[in-house]
């Protein structure tokens, strides 16, 4: 039976500090390590370590729980960082642009290649165009459509006939007096026709060696149903109209029937032949536009068949009356 005097606990205290024996010698030493072998390093236990009271009892002592510092890199070096991170994200951003909107540089390299007639052109549009068309007329969503590929067909006719610019935005542009002389249009339609191609109409006279009669045949086969018999226009749905073809000139035929404006349908070169738009436009100048020309009389305007009924109505009905009433009192 082991004596717990204080002298017995001292000398296993002693034996446990000084000699090689007791399970707290061993404890400090840790584990034994064969001769020939080097000691391996031994990792700092998480397991609490004890210590001796005054006495010989264990105490038990917790390992600090507070975790080593790092050392932080100084604020050159992390200036540095930033700003090779910033680089790196302009440079990528960058490289993204230029792969993903290649017209910008295209256009810019074309700006060089215009014509005097096209360069004069640009001044003008990027002056009265570019807000609703775009810089590079690809057109603007909500605003104005793309003019790459029109011609200078479109734009001889809409801007030639003052339609364009549009004052507000309406579901028809009218007919207004042009802000630009006949030189203007035309260089804006060499640099619309330059940035993009499309139909043009032909230099010189349209309507040479034209057939008038021929004209007015195409002309009440394709146009007059929109136009009416007398060429003064008629109304549509959703509030457009075919406008009258009194004012237009022979280019700006010639150009509306190569483009197509509003909901009038394009007549190309496959729909009519150009000798066939010749004899219409020649039909539409020297006919419906001749007012000495009506062989019936009076033409009411040339408005069509809404006027000549309402003329027969009230005019032919009433003096029906008239004669039934007139009888009668006869009889």
């Amino acid at each position: 039976m082991t004596s717990d005097t204080p002298d017995a606990r001292a000398g296993v205290g002693r034996s446990g500090r000084g000699g090689s024996r007791g399970p707290l010698a061993r404890l400090r030493r840790g584990p034994s390590v064969p001769r020939g072998r080097e000691a391996e390093p031994v990792l700092a236990s998480a397991t609490p370590r004890r210590r001796l009271r005054p006495g010989g009892e264990a105490e038990p002592v917790l390992a600090s729980a507070t975790p080593r510092r790092r050392l932080r890199p100084g604020k050159g070096r992390r200036r540095l960082g930033a700003a090779v991170r910033l680089l790196a994200a302009l440079t990528l951003a960058g490289g993204a642009y230029s792969v993903f909107a290649p017209g910008l540089q295209a256009s810019a390299e074309d700006a060089s290649q215009l014509s005097g007639a096209a360069a004069d052109g640009k001044a003008l549009y990027d002056v009265s165009c570019v807000s609703c068309h775009g810089s590079n007329a690809q057109g603007v969503e909500g605003r104005g459509p793309s003019l790459v590929g029109v011609g200078s067909a479109a734009v001889e006719f809409q801007v030639g006939t003052g339609r364009m610019p549009m004052g507000r935005q309406e579901a028809q542009a009218q007919r207004k007096p042009p802000i630009y002389n006949d030189d203007q249009v035309r260089q804006l339609g060499q640099y619309i026709q330059e940035l993009g191609g499309g139909p043009q109409v032909p230099g010189g006279n349209v309507t040479a060696n034209a057939d008038v009669a021929e004209g007015g045949r195409l002309f009440r086969i394709n146009c007059s149903s929109c136009h009416a018999f007398g060429g003064g226009g008629g109304a549509l749905s959703s509030g457009k109209f075919a406008p009258s073809l009194h004012p237009a000139t022979d280019r700006q035929i010639y150009a509306a029937m190569l483009t197509g404006p509003q909901n009038m349908p394009v007549f190309g070169d496959n729909q009519l032949r150009p000798d066939q738009k010749a004899d219409l436009i020649a039909y539409v100048q020297e006919t419906l536009k001749n007012q000495h020309t009506d062989q019936g009389g009076f033409n009411l305007g040339r408005y069509g068949p809404v006027t000549e009924g309402l003329a027969i109505f009230l005019v032919g009905i009433v003096a029906l009356v008239f004669a039934a009433l007139w009888i009668a009192g006869k009889s």
